[in-house]
């Protein structure tokens, strides 16, 4: 008998794990080993467990204290390389075709729209494809991917983008402190974000992450947590 696909979650509404772990209960191919709720834990989720299949949503928290997206669009490569066996799916509520288009070159294996709901009563075909090494798109992400690129607006690249999600993701860090998160000169870091402003073309930080947000480049804003 084969070992079952180890599933994980992260995702910061208990009531959608919820609706996932019902879905996948009654699969005996499919084990969910784990779950957190802010990006900051992830790692440590991922060196406590052995996941096949890492199933996540973009505008998470980073952490407890700083309500600001996860920089998923800097963190995913470096997982990625630091757990090769783990693959990578999205499951948003967020369907901006540039936002889609950057999480497959990061790496992901698969994004589901959340409001799809055929892909999400797949769920656990879905996840034992991405296991095997095949890759899972829900319709509109096929649709998004396959579309002509720059059709929404400016691009950036890879790494603009990144920087970018870090951004938004560390408001106050300084372009030092976030020269030193990406391992880059702090020059290097003000010429990727003076090349961001000229394609945003805005002058500033505060406003390329807003620009880039509006654009579906990066995840956007988390929303606003209740009680």
């Amino acid at each position: 008998m084969t070992n079952p696909t180890r599933v994980a979650f992260l995702e910061d509404h208990l009531s959608i794990i919820d609706g996932y772990l019902f879905r996948l209960q009654n699969d005996p191919h499919i084990e969910v080993v784990a779950s957190v709720m802010y990006g900051r834990d992830l790692e440590g989720m991922l060196r406590e467990y052995s996941v096949d299949v890492l199933v996540l949503d973009v505008s998470v928290p980073t952490s407890f204290d700083n309500p600001n997206p996860y920089p998923i669009l800097h963190e995913a490569p470096a997982l990625l390389q630091e757990f090769p066996d783990t693959a990578i799916l999205v499951i948003s509520m967020h369907a901006e075709r540039a936002l889609i288009r950057a999480l497959v070159e990061a790496g992901v294996s698969g994004y589901i729209l959340k409001d799809d709901h055929e892909a999400i009563h797949e769920l656990s075909s879905a996840i034992k494809t991405i296991a095997a090494g095949g890759i899972y798109f829900s319709h509109y992400a096929q649709q998004a991917l396959s579309a002509p690129a720059g059709s929404n607006g400016p691009a950036l690249t890879v790494r603009q983008r990144e920087v970018l999600s870090l951004c938004a993701a560390y408001p106050d860090l300084t372009t030092a402190q976030i020269a030193r998160k990406l391992g880059v000169a702090n020059s290097t870091l003000r010429n990727l974000l003076s090349g961001a402003y000229l394609r945003l073309e805005v002058r500033s930080r505060p406003s390329a992450v807003s620009r880039a947000r509006q654009l579906g480049l990066i995840a956007p804003d988390s929303p606003q947590r209740v009680g």
